[in-house]
């Protein structure tokens, strides 16, 4: 890995991340125009040509989900379980309750608190099995109260959804799945078909196509994000174990060609040793070729000057995952401004967040942790406000009213002020 000076770096150059041109807009316009029209039958088509799976039921039965539960290897079982225990505990800590304001004089005002109704959740699938997306999608949706908790997912060429994924959607509370995926999928879940109900948000990662789909129909439906390839970013003192540092850089390189993996440290012997370290794991992996070009191209070493700069590297870069392996890493968590997910000392490595711990895995990528968050239960609910006035209570600030309306140039909202005091 390539290794800078942090005084010395570009951050421009730092920030660097991979982008992905995909180019399918017209492409997924298409599709979501012909299943507006057409509803199953356009899916049914797709499902055929995009996954090689000629469907009769577009829908999971019951039967289908209870067969994958039985099917379930015990020891997967048990780790989800565990996962979904985890999960729960977490999220169930981001209810939210609406709250009243009385100012007396007969006035008060408040907000309320309530679930999204439908929400529809994209869950990668065909040759890939991901339980886990399924739990950090679906608990906090649960928690939250939505009443419809819809799944779409793709299935094999034989039709099929992997045993896993749909035993984690029993685990998490899915109302309902439908073997469907890429751009159609996401259409079915905007506009409603004969046999998909129209939700009200849309959440999950997926590919290029699916993330174009949740793009176009946004307005109409709301969205979690559009995220970007995977990121990692690893602030590790100079005791850094550099086999545990090379580990946790690669687990993201592995994801992706696009994925960004840096390592900022206040040694430069530990650099030195992490590059040397990184070269030797990635022989040592399945996805080495995936893993190198993203270490090639957007793999990075930064030493700083000391630990406080580096932390102020990762606010500059504010990543998706950031680790904090050293001694006391709870003195430096203040300092963190930008990222998604921290986690914090020597032995929590990003792998745990993706699976077991239970804060979510669906994190900003791209620099968004700027301005975003991770999925939360928040994502699942709407809050409304509400006002009540006397009559009395109005009388009193009636003209300041008026005189607010009249300035803007809008008499009728003047006069539905004045108006009241005339009685």
């Amino acid at each position: 890995m390539k290794i800078f000076r942090y005084e010395e770096t570009d951050k421009n150059a730092l920030l660097m991340r991979g982008v992905e041109e995909s180019g399918v807009g017209p492409a997924v316009k298409a599709i979501l125009a012909d299943v507006r029209a057409r509803g199953d039958e356009a899916l049914f088509e797709y499902c055929e040509r995009f996954d090689g799976a000629k469907l009769e039921l577009l829908e999971v039965t019951r039967e289908e989900i209870d067969a994958a539960c039985e099917a379930l290897d015990p020891a997967l079982r048990e780790a989800m379980e565990l996962a979904a225990k985890n999960i729960r505990a977490f999220h169930s800590m981001q209810r939210r309750e609406g709250f009243t304001i009385d100012c007396g004089n007969g006035v008060y005002m408040g907000q309320k608190v309530t679930p999204i109704e439908k929400v529809g959740l994209y869950i990668p699938g065909g040759t890939a099995s991901y339980p886990s997306t399924v739990f950090m999608n679906a608990i906090p949706a649960q928690i939250a109260g939505c009443s419809e908790i819809v799944m779409v997912s793709p299935p094999s060429r034989s039709g099929t959804i992997a045993a896993p994924i749909l035993a984690a959607a029993k685990l998490a509370g899915v109302t309902r799945v439908f073997k469907l995926g890429g751009a159609q999928a996401v259409a079915a879940l905007a506009y409603g078909t004969q046999s998909v109900p129209k939700v009200d948000k849309i959440v999950g990662p997926g590919n290029a196509y699916v993330a174009e789909a949740k793009r176009q129909v946004f307005g109409l439906v709301s969205i979690d994000m559009i995220a970007g390839p995977s990121e990692i970013l690893v602030v590790a003192d100079g005791r850094s174990n550099p086999a545990f540092v090379a580990a946790d850089l690669l687990s993201q390189a592995e994801h992706d060609r696009l994925a960004s993996a840096v390592l900022v440290t206040d040694s430069m012997e530990l650099a030195e040793k992490v590059s040397a370290e990184v070269e030797r794991q990635l022989a040592l992996l399945p996805r080495e070729a995936i893993a190198r070009a993203s270490i090639d191209t957007y793999g990075k070493i930064i030493v700083a000057d000391d630990l406080a700069a580096a932390v102020e590297a990762a606010n500059v870069l504010a990543p998706e995952h950031l680790e904090l392996c050293m001694d006391n890493p709870e003195d430096y968590l203040p300092l963190v401004r930008n990222a998604g997910s921290v986690f914090m000392g020597r032995y929590c490595p990003e792998s745990l967040g993706d699976y077991l711990a239970g804060p979510n895995h669906t994190l900003p990528t791209s620099g968004t942790a700027r301005f975003s968050s991770p999925l939360s239960v928040d994502d699942f609910i709407k809050k409304t406000q509400f006002t009540h006035y006397t009559k009395d209570a109005l009388a009193g600030v009636a003209d300041k009213i008026a005189v607010f309306a009249r300035a803007e140039g809008l008499e009728a909202h003047a006069r539905a002020a004045l108006i009241r005091m005339e009685e």
